[in-house]
């Protein structure tokens, strides 16, 4: 996977502040994750984090980006408005955004929506959740078996104020009987926006086998389509009015007064 250039980022705090976190992942969730995309073959990987200047997302970095992943949960009011303005105008280039769990309340993804996506229900008790695949066709769940068993993960329950997605792709079940909608895409301009919900820092979910197959499946589909740019031209000649019957006559009327 030469072709496509990924930058993963993450708000590293968690791991940072605290050693039950850092214990389960010793190089942040970011670079749990870009482990494993080299493992599947990603050659093109870079990470960045909140307390870099920038937040890591330079003009450099996100023009040569392909596809951002994108994980927040404490610090979301801590992102620079100028910075989710540049990622958001790359989304509508074409770059693609995978969102993972607790970034569904980040300013992106807020600005993606024109919502306000941070209102669901939630509870940390460590519950089995269950992820069905409800299009079995989509190439994000290509491999994948018909559900996923997480052991232990933070709830989200509905209802979850989002514009309904382009394509729903899985549902969650807890042990509570809530249900969620725990991975759905949109299309934004040029760009395509997968969120997935799994992924809390207390819990070694990205170390899962089919958590780890859905964000490679995820970061193909993403990538930027081969599309042409409309180019704006000037006008070779005066644009010529178009004859109405109507205003003539209503013209020659008022005319004769």
């Amino acid at each position: 996977m030469k072709n496509i250039r990924v930058t993963v980022w993450n708000e590293f705090l968690h791991e940072t502040m605290f050693q039950e976190i850092r214990d389960i992942y010793p190089k942040g969730i970011h670079g749990c994750i870009a482990d494993f995309l080299k493992e599947a073959g990603f050659e093109d990987i870079k990470t960045a984090t909140l307390e870099e200047p920038q937040h890591g997302l330079t003009d450099e970095v996100l023009n040569n980006t392909d596809v951002l992943i994108w994980w927040g949960h404490m610090a979301h009011d801590r992102v620079e408005d100028s910075v989710v303005d540049k990622v958001h105008r790359r989304v509508l280039d074409g770059m693609g955004l995978i969102v993972l769990h607790s970034g569904h309340a980040s300013k992106i993804m807020r600005k993606l929506c024109g919502t306000d996506s941070q209102l669901l229900r939630w509870r940390e008790a460590g519950e089995k959740e269950i992820l069905w695949v409800v299009d079995p066709s989509h190439p994000i769940v290509e491999g994948l078996p018909d559900r996923i068993e997480i052991e232990h993960e933070e709830m989200y329950g509905e209802t979850f104020i989002i514009p309904n997605p382009d394509e729903l792709i899985f549902i969650s079940w807890f042990e509570g009987g809530e249900v969620f909608r725990s991975g759905f895409t949109y299309k934004r301009g040029r760009g395509k926006v997968f969120y997935f919900r799994p992924g809390h820092e207390s819990f070694p979910t990205f170390f899962n086998e089919y958590i780890q197959k859905v964000i490679i499946n995820a970061v193909k589909w993403a990538k930027p389509l081969n599309m042409p740019k409309v180019q704006l031209g000037e006008i070779k000649e005066p644009i010529m009015p178009i004859a109405n019957p109507t205003l003539n006559v209503i013209e020659g009327l008022h005319n004769k007064k």
